[in-house]
């Protein structure tokens, strides 16, 4: 059986925190280790079903690309990564999180960008690296499990090319804060097919990108497989439809101290 459908960018990436704490390793940690979940909107979504709370998206981030620009949200407004211990929240913070780290334990960090290889790239806004600059070289060193949620949407040609390309000293000009990129490949990337076919016993493909009306960023979608396995699936996909799109809370222009070329500004 073969089943055909579109998720805009908030659908899929409810689909992917659904079969994101699915992993074996994250349901590990979650009876006993540490999950570390770094701010993004995708992250916001695996929080949720993780905890079974909800989850203020717009203030769950940090870097972000909102409204034609690379921009961030105000600290005075954003909510700190959660750590949970034993399935707990814990007082933690996610640099104590880190230096605490194991190979059992979990850290769940969004992308901006994945390539046909795999290879995700992270924007870095922040001169000494951000988050992953932070906690990568860590994570790598003791073992630690790396899950990395993007959806399709950010799909690029080459990540490795476009980091030779950026770099936050390397800009002239600028419509949005400058960035570097950091290719990651350690972990595992969770795209909306790997969700897919780890929701279910299917083959995942995509065959289409983008629309407009509210599927800007939107991934066209079939899943070929058993009877049993399509229904169940797409039924699961039927939930989802309709998720609310996520708003932004950038920072004020007037806060904000990179020389940017934003009209107006």
């Amino acid at each position: 059986m073969k089943a055909l459908f579109t998720l805009n960018s908030a659908e899929s990436k409810r689909l992917i925190a659904k079969a994101v704490v699915t992993l074996p390793q994250v349901q590990s940690a979650l009876n006993k280790g540490m999950i570390i979940i770094g701010a993004g909107t995708t992250n916001a979504f695996v929080l949720e079903e993780l905890t079974g709370t909800v989850v203020d998206k717009a203030r769950y981030t940090a870097g972000i690309i909102a409204g034609g620009r690379q921009c961030v949200t105000s600290t005075d407004e954003r909510l700190d990564p959660v750590v949970l211990v034993d399935g707990v929240r814990s007082d933690l913070s996610w640099e104590e999180a880190v230096a605490k780290i194991g190979a059992g334990d979990v850290f769940i960090k969004g992308g901006n960008a994945i390539d046909p290889d795999g290879v995700v790239g992270i924007q870095m806004a922040h001169p000494e690296g951000g988050t992953i600059g932070k906690a990568l070289p860590v994570v790598v060193a003791r073992g630690a499990q790396l899950i990395l949620p993007v959806g399709l949407e950010k799909f690029i040609p080459d990540v490795a090319l476009a980091a030779d390309v950026s770099g936050i000293h390397s800009f002239d000009l600028s419509i949005g804060i400058k960035v570097g990129l950091m290719p990651v490949t350690y972990g595992q990337p969770i795209t909306e097919l790997e969700a897919l076919e780890k929701l279910a016993q299917v083959e995942a493909y995509c065959i289409s990108a983008g629309g407009i009306d509210g599927s800007e960023g939107s991934v066209t979608l079939v899943v070929e497989g058993p009877s049993k396995e399509v229904e169940v699936l797409f039924g699961l996909v039927k939930s989802i439809k309709g998720e609310q799109p996520i708003s932004a809370l950038r920072q004020k222009c007037s806060e904000c101290g990179s020389k940017c070329s934003y009209p107006g500004k």
